[in-house]
């Protein structure tokens, strides 16, 4: 149904800012590194997308997607379809970190998105990563805090987790289960309500 759909693409060079292995990126062609198939379903003020990362590294790094926040208090749920994925959710405020937790998902776990936490989802396997989400149409994101500090306030590298050094006083990272169903009610995502209580 999604390759209807012409995907918008991320390639190499368009994510200079938030790479870790800065000497590998200097050498590396540029290259497809994920796709983004957006609005193959609509339901109201809801859009239904999918996206797949390839799994080709970053050099040390696994491929990942730039990372993003939602403005206002808007949600997003992700469901896995197949392969394997880490999704990374850091709150920063008052140029800090006030949390950061990783949820670790495979095919048919359930991530939710809270309000104001920015994200950023990685493909740890040998496998393409494939997943879809539902979102609000009116969500709208914002790259910048990313761009601005070289990514997450951690890396995934073949070497396990590493601190990003452009952030201060980064807590320690803890993991957190997904959801094994989706929940009934999606109404949470619309009009940036937020507050739903779902952690993962």
């Amino acid at each position: 149904m999604e390759m209807k759909i012409k995907p918008g693409i991320r390639f190499l060079n368009d994510m200079e800012k938030v790479v870790y292995d800065r000497n590998w990126f200097k050498k590396s062609d540029n290259f497809e590194v994920y796709y983004m198939y957006r609005g193959i379903k609509k339901k109201g003020e809801l859009r239904y997308d999918i996206t797949k990362i390839k799994d080709k590294m970053l050099g040390r790094e696994f491929p990942k997607t730039v990372g993003h926040e939602h403005l206002e208090r808007f949600q997003e749920i992700y469901k896995v379809l197949s392969g394997k994925a880490i999704y990374l959710l850091q709150r920063y405020k008052n140029k800090r970190i006030e949390d950061i937790y990783a949820v670790k998902a495979k095919a048919g776990d359930i991530i939710v998105i809270p309000p104001h936490y920015g994200h950023v989802t990685i493909n740890p396997s040998k496998k393409e990563l494939k997943m879809a989400n539902w979102v609000s149409k009116k969500c709208k994101n914002s790259y910048a805090l990313f761009e601005r500090l070289g990514g997450a306030c951690y890396f995934y590298t073949q070497k396990g987790w590493i601190k990003n050094k452009n952030y201060k006083n980064v807590p320690r990272l803890r993991l957190e289960k997904p959801l094994k169903k989706i929940p009934k009610n999606l109404d949470f995502l619309k009009s940036g309500r937020g507050g739903t209580g779902i952690r993962a």
